[in-house]
């Protein structure tokens, strides 16, 4: 584990013994932020939402300054810690063609589909080019490319001020074979990346990781991070690769060492889990988006969702001996207008933010968007899509190393917009008392492994790990309702899924139904098996608060949707903690 020079005295209780050692922990902050946002340099973000902000004028907006829109201006309610604007690196920089009346793209046979058909007909005909694989012919997308991906590098390294605001220069690769959702978010460490990887060249993720695995032996850090898997069709986390071959030990390593985290949560539904997948889940039935992207076509449920996947991790590991699967959590926004906000009074349905304090809306306009059945662009239904979701990290400062490092190590939550404050650990030898001491953290950090990190088995037979489990409300949002333990294990070739509620404060089981600012809890595995490969990870759920969709209809006097929950249980989810036995 990487111990900080920054760091703090924590006290460790030497294994089996009674006595202490002073050793120094890690002093990390909590930074929230968003690893996919949308600009105009999205040729998607550009057809169908028109009004769009340019990757510069997207950082500003997240680290809180006033922009220009619509004759106006707007500003988020309050900043960001860090972000990456991940345009589409298929078609990038033909929006800017379209956008000049002298450009070959305006004067070509698509050009004259746009001017004449309107927006939806010309990215009919650009969806079939990329759900193909195939570059549109007669326009050259390479030059295109390489000037509109060194304005999003010189945008993002003007943005960045170490130490209090963070920008990511990154893209989304759009693997979309027949409108299955395989899309990655690329993030760089570093401030000079090389030119991006296209679902153009390869729409594999094997072909993706091979090239990361090439630019970093060039000296370019870069990961990769799954999109939401629920529109995938069941193919994100798959028994079997790409080509349909199980998935062996070759494919396993390439997976985990270049993408180390998945997005759970963002704009379109969750991806944690499913009400088929896990039937004794009171709270699987959370903001579920159930069809394929611009498509009435109904997903598969399995593969598509990462508890599932982690069980599936579990059980490939043991024949293979590496986990495929072994990934922490992040959530981002996925907005296609370039306002990056996560608050349920920020949202409108169409996939993209907006500043309540800005946007209005006729009556009628508001009434229209909250009608059962009324789509946005792409066949969307607008009540199915949600507010923003966020990343938190927990690093040693808001650095583009400091916060990288994080990602890579997997010290990550998600939430669903809310700045729920999350800290998860496990050890075999935490004191009784760790929680009431002041500097708890470092104690944690000492003498066991924060989220994302493996548990190493201990050399005694006896009781099992404990797990220290804390969250903190965010300070404009709900109260905190319940601390959830999820555990995940692999029984003969199978993997099982139990949820634990380790405290709750309201709700049917609890006794305060205004809930808690802080929740905390060491807690113990009743069940825990010293021979059974298994994970865990932390949800943590709010008090129920207003949906998006009825604080719109109660802000211009509508009637609220029906059919449609009037309210939503934010909520945040830990990466995990895996526990592989002694073999």
């Amino acid at each position: 584990m990487m111990r900080s020079a920054l760091a703090v005295i924590a006290v460790m209780a030497l294994h089996g013994l009674g006595v202490a050692q002073e050793r120094p922990a890690p002093a990390r902050k909590v930074y929230f932020g968003d690893l996919h946002l949308h600009t105009s340099f999205s040729l998607d973000s550009f057809i169908l939402n028109g009004r769009t902000l340019d990757p510069g004028d997207a950082y500003r907006f997240a680290r809180g300054e006033p922009v220009s829109w619509m004759g106006g201006t707007i500003r988020r309610n309050r900043p960001l810690d860090f972000i990456a604007i991940t345009d589409h690196v298929e078609n990038l920089g033909l929006s800017s063609q379209l956008a000049d009346p002298g450009s070959p793209v305006f004067r070509s046979d698509l050009g004259k589909v746009y001017l004449e058909k309107g927006p939806f007909p010309f990215w009919s005909a650009i969806v079939s080019f990329i759900k193909a694989g195939r570059q549109i012919p007669g326009i050259p997308l390479g030059q295109f490319l390489a000037d509109s991906w060194q304005r999003e590098i010189d945008a993002a390294n003007a943005a960045y001020e170490p130490g209090r605001f963070t920008t990511f220069i990154g893209f989304e690769w759009t693997s979309y074979p027949d409108g299955q959702n395989l899309h990655r978010n690329v993030i760089f460490r570093d401030h000079a990346p090389p030119a991006p990887f296209s679902s153009y060249e390869s729409q594999h993720p094997e072909d993706l990781w091979t090239w990361l695995e090439r630019i970093r032996a060039q000296g370019h850090e870069a990961m990769a991070i799954p999109h939401n898997a629920n529109a995938s069709n069941g193919l994100m986390y798959d028994w079997t690769d790409s080509d349909g071959r199980p998935i062996d030990a070759a494919y396993a390593r390439s997976r985990v060492d270049n993408e180390p985290l998945s997005e759970i949560v963002q704009s379109k539904g969750q991806s944690d889990t499913h009400p088929l997948l896990s039937r004794a889940d009171p709270f699987a039935d959370f903001e579920i988006f159930a069809h394929l992207l611009a498509s009435e076509r109904v997903g598969k449920v399995s593969g598509s969702y990462a508890r599932e996947a982690f069980g599936r991790g579990l059980v490939i590991a043991e024949r293979t001996g590496i986990n495929p699967y072994s990934f922490g959590v992040v959530g981002g926004t996925d907005f296609h207008n370039g306002v990056s906000t996560a608050a349920e009074n920020a949202y409108a349905g169409d996939m993209i933010g907006i500043d309540p304090a800005a946007e209005a809306f006729t009556r009628e306009a508001a009434a229209a968007r909250l009608r059962p059945g009324n789509t946005s662009s792409g066949s969307v239904q607008r009540l199915e899509t949600s507010s923003g979701a966020l990343t938190g990290v927990w690093a040693e400062e808001n650095t583009r190393p400091a916060i990288y490092a994080a990602l890579r190590r997997k010290e990550t939550f998600a939430t669903s917009g809310t700045q729920i404050q999350v800290r998860f650990f496990a050890g075999w030898s935490f004191p009784d008392d760790i929680l009431n001491r002041r500097q708890w953290a470092g104690v944690a950090y000492g003498s066991g492994v924060p989220m994302g990190g493996e548990l190493a088995p201990s050399r005694a037979d006896g009781t099992g790990p404990r797990f220290l489990v804390w969250a903190r409300k965010d300070p404009y949002g709900a109260m905190l309702e319940r601390l959830q333990i999820i555990k995940v294990w692999s029984e003969r070739g199978a993997a099982r899924e139990r949820i634990f509620d380790v405290r709750v404060v309201s709700g049917k089981e609890g006794s305060d139904p205004r809930g808690a600012a802080e929740l905390k809890a060491l807690w113990r595995d009743p069940e825990f098996d010293p021979a059974q490969a298994s994970l865990y990870y932390v949800r943590v759920l709010e008090v129920p608060s207003p949906r998006w969709s009825t604080l719109l209809a109660t802000r211009y006097g509508v009637p609220p949707p029906s059919g449609t929950a009037p309210h939503i249980q934010e909520r945040a989810w830990s990466s995990p903690i895996w526990y592989t036995p002694r073999r």
